[in-house]
């Protein structure tokens, strides 16, 4: 298993209780909570068709209330301790790019991460960057034993990035979910705690 460095990642904000949502910072990134303030641009990037088909949590056409509906649930959702969903955001600019959130079984203390970055802000390694501050974030904080991602199986840019993180290959569920209309398959990879604490390097 190839060794992986771990982004220069520093957590603010961190409250053990869950009632406050963190913020995480990395090299190039700022990981912050969902405002209000921030439904226009997320319309904006996610109302479109590149990111929508490769996403099954959005909806295409996508409309404003969308993104007003889906922000006013994120406080509740870590509160109830379900999700964490954090905008992706370019430190020197202060620009948003995307989404990531990590939601979270804790009986079974494992999590599923998912994301999304606009279609300008591709090939920029903006996704892989954010997805390992989530994985530190839920191995070094939330203290889960597993965590695992999906992607459709016309999106292996999703899947290089989970290659990145170090996670291996599940399986195939096959025709799992219906998109657009049309059953596809997820590839399913994940990392245990142990082999991120393997491939960790300080």
């Amino acid at each position: 298993m190839n060794k992986i460095s771990a982004p220069l990642l520093r957590i603010s904000n961190w409250d053990v209780k869950m009632t406050k949502r963190p913020s995480l910072q990395t090299e190039r990134l700022l990981l912050r909570p969902f405002s209000t303030g921030d439904a226009k641009t997320v319309q904006r990037l996610a109302n479109c068709k590149e990111v929508t088909s490769t996403t099954l949590q959005l909806p295409y056409p996508y409309r404003l209330h969308h993104a007003e509906e889906w922000i006013a649930t994120h406080q509740s959702l870590y509160q109830e301790k379900q999700q964490v969903i954090f905008a992706v955001t370019l430190i020197d600019t202060k620009e948003l790019v995307g989404a990531i959130g990590m939601r979270y079984d804790k009986v079974h203390e494992n999590a599923e991460i998912g994301y999304w970055i606009g279609h300008d802000f591709w090939n920029k390694g903006f996704a892989t960057e954010a997805a390992r501050a989530m994985v530190e974030f839920g191995f070094g904080k939330m203290a889960l034993h597993r965590i695992y991602a999906h992607f459709m199986v016309h999106n292996p840019a999703s899947g290089k990035v989970m290659k990145k993180l170090g996670m291996q290959f599940d399986g195939i569920m096959r025709e799992h979910v219906k998109k657009d209309g049309e059953f596809i398959d997820l590839h399913l990879y994940s990392i245990l705690r142990k082999e991120w604490q393997q491939q960790y390097v300080k």
